[in-house]
């Protein structure tokens, strides 16, 4: 019987025993759908909500709309942070909670004009089981290889400034990025993933699940956001 001392909690999950190790994956899986859950529900309270409906549209407009994702991305990264320096398991949480909070409220806009503009609800289901088959068979080969993808980690921050540029370009010169942006996106956001998931076994120390489920979440709704908008553009044409 394996018994997890304080000293284990400070190794990396790819230095404990088989069954610690599979303890931490369960609990930050566990922590992950958690997640999508309460994003769920406080995506449902944004969507009743007529004010939150109204700000979260009128940030869509111009550069207006870049500056929300300027400080979505800060959110992002200061939530990361704190997570994963802090040892209080309450500010752990916090962060988590902050950032779910957060990705829902940039949904806002996509969930509304896909539900009442289009009058097509069920995309956003189509896209959710369309994420989630992507994300289980990208978990599954990271886990059944255990191949460590942290090189991802230099063309991930490349491509992410590249789209970032391209979003702006799309906003200053008023061109639409159109599917295959949509595409790149879903792409990139997979290669996310297999980071994100590798990093679960070789760069995580066993006390930091909620830290490890935060920045898998984070890949999950960036490809969620990109599936539902692929749909979205098939659906109005």
């Amino acid at each position: 019987m394996d018994i997890q001392t304080p000293l284990d909690r400070t190794l990396m999950a790819s230095q404990v025993s088989t069954t610690e190790r599979a303890t931490f994956i369960r609990k930050t899986y566990l922590h992950v759908a958690l997640a999508v859950l309460a994003f769920a529900i406080i995506e449902a309270i944004f969507l009743s909500t007529p004010a939150i409906i109204k700000i979260g549209l009128a940030m869509t407009q111009g550069w207006t709309w870049l500056i929300v994702l300027g400080g979505f991305m800060f959110a992002t990264s200061a939530a990361e942070r704190w997570a994963m320096s802090s040892t209080d398991k309450n500010a752990q949480y916090g962060a988590l909670i902050l950032y779910v909070a957060a990705q829902a409220f940039i949904f806002v806009p996509m969930m509304y004009i896909a539900i009442a503009v289009l009058g097509q609800p069920a995309l956003i289901m189509q896209a959710g089981v369309i994420t989630l088959a992507l994300f289980t068979g990208l978990t599954a080969v990271v886990l059944t290889t255990g191949k460590d993808f942290s090189f991802l980690k230099s063309a991930l921050t490349v491509g992410g400034f590249i789209a970032i540029g391209l979003i702006v370009a799309g906003i200053a010169f008023g061109f639409n990025l159109g599917l295959w942006f949509s595409v790149a996106m879903v792409a990139l956001a997979g290669a996310s993933i297999l980071y994100q998931t590798s990093n679960i076994l070789n760069h995580y120390r066993t006390d930091q699940y909620v830290a490890a489920s935060l920045g898998l979440f984070g890949s999950l709704m960036l490809m969620f956001w990109y599936v539902l908008q692929i749909l979205m553009s098939f659906s109005g044409d």
